[in-house]
């Protein structure tokens, strides 16, 4: 049964540009099935998520962690009696604007558009689902709606000022309510990134030896699901006591992400999806012990696995990617392939100019950037990486 503030697809505040619905799939339907199939979405196939891609055949990349994503938002999003089609469509989407090599391709970014509206992964999301996919005869972007779009903007709260220039353009047209928070089925979404990261970096570090079993028994939370596993299967095999350990972990946070949105939503009585918006704070988030628990967790990724030697030193190397291709394209904007030269030929500024060669670079797979890099700018760096 869905809650009254669940998102309700019949009363959606409709798309930027109208459209005759469809008669077999609700419009939150719709706009799940039009960020799969966009051209953004494939490209996370080859996007990092921790480690540079093609550095395993095992970790993570945008697109496995944007699939785990989803599938925790949905369990959570249905247990609420929330619309789990509108949280997937967001839990799907939440990291479209990601460029290559994650948030260290990010970071490069932020430093080089400085000077042009900086640069942030949630605001470039909106211009590609807003703008830069371009297949559609009666419209640029996916024309979601503007549940979708407000869960995509503000999944991790209200957009403080300034805002990037990339949402801010976008709501003077189109108004997401970025001072308020989002909808319960975003707010959902927010937290599934959250689980299935917090699960995910340890699977992936143990995999790539950052770190030993042990070591995770000693932390928070992580320590009572080892213990239980061994007492369920005394002498179970190394690999299969890991992975049993790690799933339960996975389960104990979404438990209780459950256990606390039910209690904040008894004390709020929310009868709209609005007041849940207008709450002034989170309604779906951990619980006051399992978020200080998870501190130490991250913190323990954070020195362990995010910023472990062999990391660091790939992360400078992809920084130089960034950096090198970034002016090249700004000097030589002929290197720009022929349907970017279009946009080209309409640029005021220089400002202009760099939002076109930041959209394309953001654009790019670890292995787009790597291989641009060696055959326009040569050297060994591309070789070394």
């Amino acid at each position: 049964m869905q809650a009254p503030h669940a998102a309700d697809p019949d009363q959606s505040r409709g798309r930027l540009y109208p459209e005759d619905e469809s008669t077999f799939r609700s419009p939150f339907q719709r706009d799940r099935d039009r960020i799969i199939h966009a051209s953004a979405f494939r490209r996370l196939k080859h996007k990092t998520q921790v480690f540079i891609e093609h550095e395993g055949d095992y970790f993570r990349t945008r697109l496995t962690h944007s699939i785990e994503v989803a599938q925790v938002a949905r369990t959570i999003a249905g247990t609420l009696g929330l619309n789990t089609d509108l949280t997937e469509a967001v839990a799907l989407a939440h990291d479209l604007g990601h460029p290559p090599f994650g948030h260290t391709g990010e970071e490069a970014l932020q430093a080089l558009m400085a000077g042009y509206g900086g640069f942030d992964h949630n605001a470039q999301a909106i211009r590609i689902v807003t703008s830069l996919e371009r297949h559609y005869a009666g419209f640029d972007g996916l024309n979601l709606t503007w549940e979708t779009l407000e869960g995509i903007a503000k999944h991790n709260g209200p957009v403080a000022h300034p805002r990037p220039y990339a949402l801010a353009e976008y709501d003077a047209r189109h108004d997401l309510e970025l001072d308020t928070h989002a909808g319960a089925e975003a707010q959902v979404a927010a937290i599934a990134d959250d689980v299935a990261y917090n699960s995910h970096d340890l699977h992936d570090g143990l995999r790539a030896e950052l770190f030993s079993t042990d070591e995770l028994a000693e932390l928070p939370l992580l320590g009572g699901c080892f213990a239980r596993v061994d007492r369920l299967y005394p002498g179970l095999n190394y690999y299969r006591r890991r992975h049993e350990a790690l799933r339960r972990f996975f389960g104990l946070l979404v438990e209780d992400v459950i256990a606390e949105a039910r209690l904040r939503l008894a004390a709020l009585d929310p009868r709209t999806p609005r007041d849940v918006r207008l709450a002034g704070h989170p309604i779906i988030r951990f619980s006051d012990p399992v978020f200080a628990d998870l501190k130490v967790i991250r913190d323990f990724l954070f020195h362990r696995m995010y910023r472990a030697p062999e990391v660091v030193e790939m992360r400078a190397k992809v920084t130089q990617v960034i950096e090198d291709l970034f002016p090249l394209f700004m000097e030589r904007t002929d290197l720009l392939p022929k349907q970017w030269r279009k946009d080209v030929d309409e640029v005021a500024d220089e400002t202009a100019l760099a939002r076109i060669v930041l959209d394309y670079i953001a654009g790019m797979t670890d292995r787009f950037a790597i291989q641009s890099h060696r055959e326009l700018i040569g050297g060994t760096l591309a070789e070394a990486i």
